[in-house]
Parts: C-alpha cells; sequence; structure tokens
C-alpha cells in the first residue's frame, strides 16, 4: 500500500493520531496541539523558556498517555536542580490534560541571558518519572529514570529501553507562532507537536539493540547486538522530520506520514481527540481543606478568608473559615 488509509476524516489540532507500517514491524502516533495547549500555557503567563519546557512535557504525555487502554491516569513529572525544579503533567483518560511547573524566576532569566535555554540545561540533573494510576482498587506503576543533564526526548528513550525495553524513538517540537486571519489582528499563540515510533516485530528476537549495556565487559565495550534493519530505516525516516512540520497547522498528520512512510505504506487509526480540562472542583478544594486541623485553617486565613489558587489551571477559590467548623 502506498497511501495512508484515511477511512474518516483527517486529525487536526489537539489529537492524537494512531498509526501502523506493518512492512517495519512499526507502530507510533502523532500529536498535535494548537488551542490546548496555548490555553494552558496562557493561563500561567510563564517565561517563554518555560512555557516551550512544559508544552513538549504535554507533547510527550499525550502521546505516551494515549496508549492507555484503560480509564486511569497517566502523570509525568520531574524533579530536578535546574532553574525548572518541577514539571507536572496529568493525563486523565481518554482525553483530558493538564500541566503545570515550578522554576526560579532569577534562574531562568540568568540561563536565557547567557545562552543555556535547553531541555537539558533548563532541568539540570534529577528525575523523570512516569506514573500509571488505574484507580484506587488497581495497583499503581511509576518508572523512573535520572535527567542526568540529558532532554525529555533523551530521557523517555532511556524510559522505555530500561522499563519496557522496547525500542522506541520521540521527537517533538514546539514554537509560539504568528497567524494572520483575513481582517483581524496578527495572533500569536504556541502549538507543539510530535511523533512517538515504537518497533514491535512478532519475534521478540528481532528487538535487540545496540545500545545496551555490555555487562561485565571491559569499560568502553560497545555491546554486540545489532539492531534490526526494519528499526534502522524506521529510524533513519524519522531522523528526516524537521521541527516545523511537527507544528506547521498546515501540514497536517496524515500528510506528514505520508511523506515519511509513502513507500512501505502506512496505515492510520481513529484520531484520539485531547482537551485542556482540570481536575479541580469547589468541592474537592473544600474536602481539601477540611482534611486539616482547626490551627491548620486558622493558619491560612487572611483577612478574614481561606484562598486557594489551583496550581494547573490558576482557578481561585474562595471561602468562609466559618464554612469548616463543626458542632
Amino acid at each position: 500500500m502506498s497511501a495512508v488509509d484515511r477511512p474518516f476524516a483527517p486529525a487536526g489540532d489537539d489529537a492524537v493520531l494512531p498509526f501502523a507500517v506493518e512492512a517495519l514491524d512499526l507502530r507510533g502516533r502523532v500529536v498535535r496541539l494548537g488551542p490546548a495547549i496555548d490555553t494552558i500555557l496562557g493561563r500561567h503567563h510563564y517565561p517563554p523558556a518555560v512555557s516551550r519546557l512544559l508544552a513538549e512535557a504535554v507533547a510527550l504525555t499525550a502521546l505516551i498517555g494515549t496508549s492507555m487502554k484503560f480509564e486511569g491516569r497517566f502523570i509525568l513529572q520531574t524533579q530536578s536542580d535546574g532553574p525548572v525544579s518541577m514539571l507536572v503533567v496529568d493525563f486523565d483518560a481518554p482525553d483530558a490534560v493538564r500541566a503545570c511547573a515550578r522554576f526560579d524566576a532569577g534562574a531562568v532569566a540568568e540561563a536565557v541571558a547567557a545562552g543555556r535555554d535547553r531541555p537539558e540545561d533548563l532541568l539540570g540533573r534529577g528525575h523523570l518519572a512516569m506514573t500509571v494510576d488505574q484507580g484506587a482498587h488497581m495497583s499503581r506503576y511509576q518508572g523512573i529514570v535520572e535527567l542526568d543533564g540529558r532532554s525529555l526526548e533523551e530521557a523517555a528513550h532511556g524510559y522505555f529501553l530500561q522499563s519496557e525495553q522496547i525500542p522506541t524513538r520521540v521527537r517533538v517540537a514546539v514554537a509560539e507562532v504568528l497567524t494572520r486571519d483575513p481582517g483581524h489582528e496578527p495572533q500569536r499563540g504556541w502549538r507543539a507537536g510530535g511523533l512517538f515510533l515504537q518497533f514491535l516485530p512478532d519475534s521478540s528476537e528481532r528487538t535487540g539493540h545496540r545500545d545496551l549495556h555490555p555487562g561485565d565487559a571491559p569499560a568502553g565495550t560497545a555491546a554486540s547486538v545489532e539492531e534490526d534493519d526494519a528499526w534502522v530505516e524506521a529510524q533513519s525516516l524519522a531522523g528526516t522530520v524537521e521541527d516545523d512540520e511537527l507544528i506547521d497547522p498546515a501540514v497536517g498528520a496524515e500528510t506528514l506520514l505520508y511523506r515519511l512512510f509513502h513507500e512501505r505504506g502506512v496505515r492510520v487509526f481513529e484520531p484520539q481527540p485531547l482537551v485542556e480540562r482540570c481536575r479541580c472542583s469547589r468541592d474537592s478544594v473544600k474536602a481539601m481543606i477540611a482534611s486539616f486541623s482547626p490551627a491548620e485553617r486558622l493558619d491560612m486565613v487572611e483577612n478574614g478568608r481561606i484562598g486557594v489558587t489551583c496550581e494547573f489551571c490558576s482557578t481561585h477559590y474562595d471561602f468562609d473559615p466559618q464554612e469548616f467548623e463543626t458542632e
């Protein structure tokens, strides 16, 4: 097959498009984020470097979270010693995502001024945790990999090699773009995109990684496992993707996949829509405040009120302390 199999409407912004290239034993997904990521970042007014890094984390989370086949949550979180000390992205299956960042504004400004604004510079050393929460009656799974001066893409590669031993490649791209609609003032908005590839042949013997650890071999000895030709080809094709192709609204996900894999044949499946939606509510925040002791709640009172702002969506909740008095 030399064309994209497309029996439905094309995937647009704020959606993940699953696909398969059977000739290369390849499975993957493409994500395109427009209004959703612009809404998330617009609520926080982060410095551009922080916004860009958080958008990368959101794109990565969407690519991984939409692969879950159950109702639950997938949480990506970093903790590190860099100017951006924490990123948290919460994906609530099947389609909702929210995100926030913690950072030292002065350290971020200094890093940007010195030209050290790459993701690995802003994150520094620490760890990346990916948590699958299937609900109260199911076990919770968490995989952790070191950041160690690596980008989110590189850390994700390490996660899948270490935790799942599946050859995986990830590409993510982010940009703030200027759009011009006839009759309207130009508008700036954030966009993000990503490509996720996994090599899943029927034979497990074909999944060998050239970068597997050589065990007790002398230092500097490379592993002798050769990568499968199909996986080498898939990685080479993915390496030709430019960042602007991942975020350009004029280049649809199907068009991108056709450019990459038309000679091998690519099949796409039903796109998975994504929405920006927070899980907070007045009732849940009130229950949280009620769980504190009276003395702790007293410390929360300012100007006669208890105020709480959601770190994810910036919604502010205001309470009268008397609401928590019990007989």
